[in-house]
């Protein structure tokens, strides 16, 4: 799948069908260029799982080709996989001061800082990686040095817009480069592959300096601890919860690691450098309620974040209660909503007051709604739209608005190979895509034999059968059933198993007893029948097969 040597062609591996687990590639004269490397959550369709990312075993096995990885902000969804994806893909990584003051932590921490060669590109600078001719354009986000791509070739030029937003005051950083999209749409734009994340939502996303005003008023006047939980990332929303802080009499407390990495890559990168050092957890039981303000980690629900351990009174060092404040300066990101609302019932059980973005003006996204969308397609005036990070929905409004806008679209999915030139823009093959989990310190398949028997276990329980036979294949007493999920110790059922189990195990012929391979499968498909009788379930069925030698 190299292609004719003239061929443009797009193929994302992750973060088109879906939100998050962005891994865009593109391809001209047999090399590849890939854009971010991202992961993604489980949510509750997915309890087994934490965190995922896309496999990239297409272009690992193509790496040769591989001319680098480009990050197009430190978003966790952009960048959270560079750690764990990078060994299979061994290729040079370019980011700006901040992404790479971000990702420089993550690999230090995977013990690649060393191995891997990362070049720090300006905002709005240029480099080439011969085929390809790459310049960021600036961008408004939800965090510092967002920037959009553009990828020339011989073949034409690719607008790659990242995520973005145009807001007239992003606070942190300059408005998105309006003057240099309009440039490049007066040069002649072949095709833009576009955020579609708000593209069902009409009108403007709203400016971060809106919020900003709106969290000072309402902090002001409060009383008692107020917490508030937002995207870690999102510097301009810290910068605006410590100035309303101050504005109120507060000291600024941070709890979670994430949030003390986005502190320090912060300042280092010449950001927040004109507000005092945040607090520490340890300091705030030295500070009374009413002058402190809690920045703490777990917008989204996760289990393990500071947030939700407060909310179970299990956190070490911070308490909520009765008279406290707790705002989500967040959006809820679609599969979180079930997370999320148990760690607010577990807040407001403990007497805390909620204060949301459907309440109060706490939040506004980072993404663009259709007016900034048609106002970008106005400046580039593309020939093709390509929609991508968003669901199928997502993409297909986004198709709609583009047509209108006088541009022609093309929707692609997850392993599509979008051939965009020469001649008109469309699907011409196809590739492997899948998705990798992290376990502890490893990657499995999604679809693996691991994560299959963990959901089988999940959904239907595991049974382990112990049986003891002599070598002449008399059983030595009642075998055991142990099903944790399944059956209470003492729960009579389980007798009732077992003597079925046990029936079985006498009824099969002497010469299956006395060897091991085939009493272990007779044994396990014994245990199973007695199983599916008593439960109507299919758990997952294990053996311990104990063999006694002569005395």
């Amino acid at each position: 799948m190299n292609g004719d040597p003239g061929d443009f062609a797009f193929l994302p591996l992750g973060g088109t069908g879906e939100i998050g687990m962005n891994l865009n590639l593109y391809r001209y004269g047999g090399k590849w260029l890939a854009v971010d490397c991202g992961i993604g959550f489980g949510g509750a369709e997915n309890p087994e799982v934490e965190v995922m990312m896309p496999d990239p075993g297409f272009i690992a096995e193509r790496r040769d080709k591989l001319v680098g990885l480009v990050i197009t902000h430190a978003h966790e969804d952009h960048i959270g996989a560079v750690a764990w994806l990078w060994p299979q893909l061994r290729c040079p990584v370019f980011a700006t001061p901040f992404a790479a003051a971000v990702l420089r932590r993550k690999l230090a921490e995977a013990q690649l800082l060393s191995q891997v060669k990362l070049t720090v590109v300006p905002p709005g600078g240029a480099f080439d990686l011969p085929p390809f001719g790459l310049r960021f354009l600036h961008v408004s986000h939800s965090i510092p040095e967002a920037q959009s791509l553009a990828i020339t070739t011989p073949a034409g030029i690719v607008l790659h817009t990242g995520d973005w937003k145009l807001d007239p005051e992003p606070l942190v950083g300059p408005p998105s480069d309006e003057a240099g999209f309009a440039a490049l749409g007066e040069q002649g734009v072949l095709a833009m592959v576009c955020d579609s994340t708000n593209a069902m939502v009409e009108g403007h996303s709203g400016s971060e300096a809106e919020v900003r005003r709106s969290l000072s008023a309402l902090i002001r006047g409060l009383r008692g601890r107020v917490a508030v939980t937002c995207f870690a990332s999102n510097v301009a929303r810290v910068e605006s919860l410590a100035l309303a802080a101050r504005d109120a009499g507060r000291h600024v407390a941070l709890v979670g690691r994430s949030l003390r990495n986005l502190d320090a890559a912060a300042r280092a990168c010449g950001y927040l450098t004109d507000l005092p050092p945040f607090l520490t957890e340890d300091d705030i039981d030295s500070v009374v309620d009413d002058r402190l303000l809690i920045l703490i980690t777990g917008s989204q629900g996760e289990a393990r974040a500071a947030l939700a351990r407060v909310a179970m009174d299990t956190h070490p060092r911070v308490v909520l209660g009765e008279g406290d404040t707790v705002i989500f300066s967040s959006r809820v990101i679609p599969g979180n909503e079930r997370a999320i609302g148990t760690v607010q019932d577990n807040l407001v059980r403990r007497g805390v007051t909620l204060m949301t973005d459907v309440d109060h003006l706490v939040h506004v996204s980072g993404h663009p709604a259709r007016d900034e969308l048609r106002r970008l397609y106005r400046l580039v005036k593309p020939r093709y739209a390509v929609p991508v990070h968003g669901e199928r929905r997502h993409l297909a409004a986004h198709a709609d608005l583009a047509r209108d806008a006088g541009a022609i679209p093309v929707l692609v999915e997850d392993g599509d190979v979008l051939s965009l030139a020469p001649g008109r823009p469309e699907v011409i093959d196809s590739a492997p895509v899948g998705r990798l989990v992290v376990d502890g310190a490893r990657l499995v398949p999604f679809t693996g034999e691991v994560l299959n028997a963990r959901r089988r276990m999940l959904y239907n329980g595991v049974v382990l059968g112990s049986v003891v036979v002599d070598e002449a294949g008399r059983l030595r007493g009642a075998p055991k059933v142990t099903a944790p999920g399944l059956f209470d110790a003492d729960d009579p059922e389980t007798a009732r198993v077992v003597a079925e189990f046990g029936a079985a195990l006498a009824e099969l012929p002497q010469a299956v007893r006395r060897d091991d391979a085939t009493l272990d499968e007779a044994a396990r498909a014994a245990l199973r029948r007695a199983l599916g009788r008593r439960l109507g379930k299919r758990p997952l069925v294990d053996l311990h097969l104990l063999r006694l030698g002569a005395a």
